[in-house]
């Protein structure tokens, strides 16, 4: 996962936080923190190392 997409995620977690507390429905903070979980476990995944598009020869 790169950074720009890991802090796209990030942003996406603070603004589900924002409308758990604009609804306070506690099944947006729940999605939350399960969407921000998931997003810390894949961005600890690593890589192939190989990167770049698929089918790139060189």
């Amino acid at each position: 996962m790169g950074a720009v997409a890991f802090f796209a995620g990030l942003v996406l977690f603070v603004m589900g936080l924002g409308k758990w507390q604009e609804t306070g429905s506690e099944l947006w903070l729940f999605g939350s923190l399960g969407f921000l979980l998931v997003l810390v476990v894949v961005s600890l995944i690593p890589t192939s190392g190989k990167g770049g598009k698929a089918g790139k020869k060189g």
